[in-house]
């Protein structure tokens, strides 16, 4: 936050709504990775008991892993900005 709007009421209040509307956004991304995650482990499943390759399948599993650390990282830092 800046000096100019750490010293305004009115500012500080519309950041810190900002911040918790981000902060519902960041835990429903991380909710949508999670169903992500858990249906990418049902098709790479499905592929091996059909006997089909699964290397690209596991390549996106592994993309899902990191895009849902990042979204992590991200409502860690929106938390950390709504301590008091």
């Amino acid at each position: 936050m800046s000096l100019i709007h750490s010293r305004n009421p009115v500012y500080w209040r519309m950041d810190l709504r900002l911040s918790r509307e981000h902060l519902v956004q960041a835990e429903r991304h991380i909710a949508l990775s999670d169903k992500a995650i858990a249906r990418q482990i049902q098709i790479i499943d499905e592929l091996e008991v059909g006997g089909h390759p699964t290397v690209l399948a596991l390549d996106l599993l592994a993309t899902f892993h990191a895009a849902r650390a990042i979204h992590v990282a991200h409502r860690d830092l929106i938390r950390k900005e709504l301590e008091p």
